[in-house]
């Protein structure tokens, strides 16, 4: 008989209760607020982004139950889930109330995932967690440690989600390398995930909700950060830490030719790093979601390639997509953008699921790798 193969969901989200209660209680954004529909019937609604259509989004048992999660997975075939904390995170918290918040929120997923129920026949957990830092502007190193140090020793935690404000400018900040030592000296991944997107002035002034933040906005959020991250020189100092990114690295496969090009260009940039900016892509986790087989296919080539860009690399032979298939995680974005009928199957399951199945060149086997294997094998499951 053949060996079973897992499905890992690793962009999976949650609002644990204590985070929930806390934002029903705001009156600022972030916050949920209650309202009546026109049927006369009150239901939530999560508010986190500026003038968010319609109020914002419906916001029910899906993103706080445990059980509401293990139902979801059941239905689409899904083994394992790393859930997180969606955003905004602890970003609008003083420090004080980050750093408990923080190490609260770390124990309640901690409990959340270690009583859970183990995937059947084996000993791995159905559940799995990123935890979180209290990464705002004026916290002290020491806090952060704290919080890193916990997530390290805890049983069911297997890194942590970070947005990409940093303390207050940014992640390429230097005031954070002890942090990035301490994450990468643990084995720890770091899931870096957009919030803010880009200015909202250049989307113009035609209603298009949130199509455009949510589709080009965050991406190039993402793209930026990781972007400076490599200027930085953060991947050279700590070549071992692992990020994973959100939506598949957002546009940088796709712009890190033209930034290799642009960085050749500054002499005072280039000088700063040991490689070309293409080696560094090679280095990073991507998940695979909101993408189609063309698009996974060229990402899986691009990370490929990248040991082509390491200084002294006499390697001229362009690298096989299946080998970029290495670094690319399935994800589902749950419980965000839900079916419009209770009775459907979530897009964000069945089409990424079908583009990682239609990737030209993929075996069955890195396939099985891009759906559960890579994660079973990052996270040491």
């Amino acid at each position: 008989m053949a060996s079973k193969r897992f499905v890992v969901d690793v962009h999976t989200h949650l609002y644990l209760p204590r985070y929930a209660s806390l934002l029903r209680k705001r009156t600022d954004l972030p916050k949920i607020i209650t309202r009546t529909r026109d049927d006369g019937q009150k239901e939530e609604r999560l508010v986190i982004l500026k003038d968010e259509p319609s109020g914002g989004r419906p916001v029910g048992p899906s993103y706080v139950e445990r059980d509401e999660k293990l139902k979801f997975m059941k239905n689409h075939g899904i083994d394992i889930s790393i859930v997180s904390t969606a955003n905004p995170w602890l970003d609008f918290l003083s420090t004080k109330e980050a750093h408990e918040l923080a190490l609260q929120l770390n124990d309640d997923l901690e409990e959340y995932c270690s009583s859970g129920p183990t995937v059947p026949g084996t000993s791995m957990r159905q559940l799995y967690g990123f935890g979180l830092i209290p990464i705002v502007p004026n916290i002290s190193t020491k806090s952060l440690l704290e919080a890193v140090r916990q997530i390290s020793a805890s049983s069911c935690l297997k890194g942590l989600i970070m947005g990409t404000r940093g303390v207050g400018k940014g992640l390429d900040d230097e005031a954070l390398d002890p942090v990035w030592s301490a994450i990468s000296e643990a084995g720890l991944t770091v899931f870096l995930h957009p919030h803010y997107g880009i200015p909202q002035e250049t989307w113009g002034g035609k209603n298009n909700g949130h199509v455009l933040p949510l589709a080009l906005g965050f991406p190039m959020e993402t793209t930026i950060a990781t972007t400076r991250l490599i200027l930085s020189g953060v991947l050279d100092r700590f070549p071992s830490l692992r990020l994973l990114l959100a939506h598949s690295g957002g546009a940088l496969p796709q712009l890190s030719s033209r930034l290799a090009s642009c960085i050749d260009h500054d002499p005072i940039v280039a000088s700063r790093l040991k490689h070309d900016a293409r080696f560094y892509l090679g280095k990073l986790y991507l998940d695979a979601v909101c993408y189609g087989p063309e698009e996974l296919g060229f990402v899986s080539d691009v990370l490929a390639r990248s040991n082509r860009y390491e200084t002294g690399s006499k390697n001229i032979v362009p690298g096989s997509r299946s080998v970029g298939s290495g670094r690319m995680l399935f994800g589902t974005d749950h419980p965000f953008f839900p079916p419009l009928s209770s009775s459907e199957k979530w897009k964000s399951v069945v089409e990424n699921l079908d583009a990682i199945d239609n990737v030209q060149g993929w075996t069955k086997a890195h396939k099985d790798g891009v759906k559960g294997g890579n994660a079973i094998s990052l996270f040491n499951l």
